[in-house]
């Protein structure tokens, strides 16, 4: 079992695949601006010779998505560098988006840079792209009901995976052996974007009238064509409504308990 560095190993994605493959007996150093054990900020490469000595896999799941993905394509640099340097590298494994290569929005060019990056730069190298998470839809739907009436993107559609899903498959994919680009990963359904807000709006409870704004652009454009869907790769198995079903009653279950907590307070 080999070291295997996770990169952006607190967050969402990151801390579900450090999860499984110390599971699977690898050890594992997870790199985090927030790690306790090696905190490293890649816009600057400091310590990543030291995080990367004698690591034999990369699991490259951190992204600035806060900066709508600024400074990826430094990280991504930093890191290329500190793994030729490190010399054990055998392979860097890198989370994308299906549409990168077609859809013309700010953050997905930056990712289609990051894997020509990755591609030209002589390591071994496997790339997966995946289709959107369950969590993108709930974030955008909560975003928008706080708001008396919620504006959805009209005529577009999602195909949202587990986030728990793509972690196994990063797992799987995080060996010495890379497997250069491999076939993308979709949920198990393609449903437009508004259906899905009501779903997810409904199981946690809220209500809220959706209005379809139709916007503009090129990227919005290629969003209405599907060239973020991957309907030929819908390999995922959990449905957004078992997802919206798990958050309504994990979030049902913490407003049962609020009443008694207040009552004891009293």
């Amino acid at each position: 079992m080999g070291t295997i560095v996770v990169t952006g190993g607190t967050g969402t994605l990151g801390s579900l695949v450090a999860e499984r493959l110390r599971a699977a007996g690898h050890e594992v150093r997870v790199l985090s601006r927030h790690a306790p054990d090696h905190p490293v900020d890649l816009q600057d490469g400091a310590g990543l010779d030291a995080a990367l000595a004698g690591a034999q896999v990369i699991v490259h799941c951190a992204s600035n998505t806060g900066g709508a993905g600024k400074g990826d394509d430094v990280a991504a640099g930093h890191l290329v560098e500190a793994a030729r340097r490190a010399g054990t590298v055998g392979n860097i494994v890198y989370i994308s988006i299906v549409g990168v290569d077609v859809v013309p929005l700010g953050y997905y060019k930056r990712k289609l840079g990051v894997e020509r990056l990755l591609e030209a730069s002589g390591l071994g190298v496997t790339i997966l792209r995946t289709t959107q998470f369950h969590d993108l839809v709930a974030m955008v739907t909560d975003t928008v009901a706080k708001l008396p009436v919620a504006p959805i993107p009209k005529g577009v559609r999602v195909q949202p995976i587990a986030v728990g899903e793509v972690a196994d498959r990063l797992a799987e994919l995080a060996v010495p052996t890379p497997s250069g680009r491999v076939p993308d990963m979709g949920g198990p359904q393609i449903r437009s974007l508004p259906d899905l807000a009501r779903v997810y709006l409904r199981a946690t409870g809220r209500n809220r009238r959706i209005v379809q704004v139709p916007l503009v652009g090129k990227a919005y454009a290629a969003f209405r064509r599907g060239g973020h869907l991957a309907p030929t790769h819908a390999v995922g198995h959990e449905t957004f409504d078992q997802f919206a079903a798990s958050r309504g009653a994990a979030g049902a279950g913490h407003r049962g308990a609020g009443p008694a907590g207040a009552g004891s307070k009293a």
